[in-house]
Order: structure tokens, then C-alpha cells, then sequence
């Protein structure tokens, strides 16, 4: 199980794969990503695709709008991470 810091470098690792002009120092962990990052709803898509291809965690897509900030998708995941655990 990877801790919320590990998680958190994967998410701006999907980021940055996806966008790779920003600057993870930058990003607001509270503010909406997409807008923050000048993505559209490809790139947002892409990033879902790259975090799931790291960590192994389906995410679907009614799920989509829980990761728009990165502090939601750290959360998310530690979340969807600890109920893959214990089923």
C-alpha cells in the first residue's frame, strides 16, 4: 500500500507525463486542476489512465469529478487503496 506522499508523486507524475510544462512546485493542492492546468477533458482523461496505469486502482468514471483537485485525488486514492485492502 502506498503512503498519501506516495501517492500524491504519482498523481503529479500522471501530471506532468500529461502536461509537462507544469511546475509541481506551482499547483494549488485545493485548487480545480483542469483549470489551474489549462487541460481539457482529454488530458484529464489521460492523467485517470496514467495514475491507473501506476497504481493498479480502477477508476471509474462516475468517480471522475473526486479527483479534480490533487489534494481530492491523493484522498481518493488512499481511500479506493485501503477498501481494495480489506476486500
Amino acid at each position: 500500500m502506498r503512503t498519501e506522499q506516495q501517492l500524491r508523486e504519482v498523481v503529479i507524475s500522471a501530471l506532468t507525463e500529461v502536461a509537462p510544462d507544469v511546475d509541481p512546485a506551482a499547483i494549488d493542492p485545493d485548487a480545480d486542476l483542469a483549470e489551474q492546468l489549462d487541460i481539457d477533458s482529454m488530458d484529464f482523461l489521460n492523467i485517470i489512465v496514467a495514475i491507473h496505469e501506476q497504481t493498479g486502482i480502477e477508476i471509474p468514471e462516475r468517480d471522475y469529478p473526486k479527483l479534480s483537485t490533487l489534494a481530492d485525488a491523493v484522498t481518493y486514492l488512499a481511500e479506493t487503496q485501503k477498501q481494495g485492502a480489506g476486500a
